[in-house]
């Protein structure tokens, strides 16, 4: 599983024209699943949603996490982060999770940060989505879920 983090000051994805989803200072997250995704994935990157600190304090130190912040999260599926370009011109996107069970782990992730307290708008799941935000830094983090310390059973 890989997401990128986005601290932003503000953030909005639209599809066909319409507000889906809106966010002010926050985080905008794109998230992406591979074949042998599962909960273990989704539980580890929330945890390190929920506490990563990527807001200042009064010192101006990145030492405050999204809930400490007030900020709110705006989730969207972004399947081309697992585009592979290593040959040719196109990417191939065959590490990509189909999107039937990825639509499934998406919404069990959206439930989990939820569940932790955090506030969550979202895209809408295989549109095509115009994403508008405002990077505040920019600070972009990128968690990959395979480079974690968790071991799979």
């Amino acid at each position: 599983m890989r997401v990128v983090i986005q601290r932003v000051s503000s953030a909005s994805v639209l599809v066909d024209e319409k507000i889906v989803g809106n966010i002010d200072r926050g985080f905008v997250l794109l998230v992406g699943f591979t074949h042998d995704d599962d909960i273990d994935d989704i539980n580890y990157i929330v945890n390190k949603i929920k506490f990563i600190r990527l807001f200042d304090d009064n010192n101006g130190i990145m030492n405050i996490d999204i809930n400490n912040s007030g900020g709110s999260i705006l989730s969207i599926s972004q399947f081309t982060l697992y585009a592979n370009t290593l040959k040719g011109r196109r990417p191939s996107y065959d590490k990509a999770m189909k999107s039937s069970e990825s639509k499934t782990l998406y919404s069990e992730f959206n439930k989990r940060l939820r569940k932790e307290g955090l506030k969550v708008e979202e895209g809408i799941f295989g549109a095509d989505m115009k994403v508008s935000l405002v990077n505040d830094g920019p600070v972009t983090i990128i968690l990959d879920s395979k480079e974690g310390c968790y071991e799979k059973n």
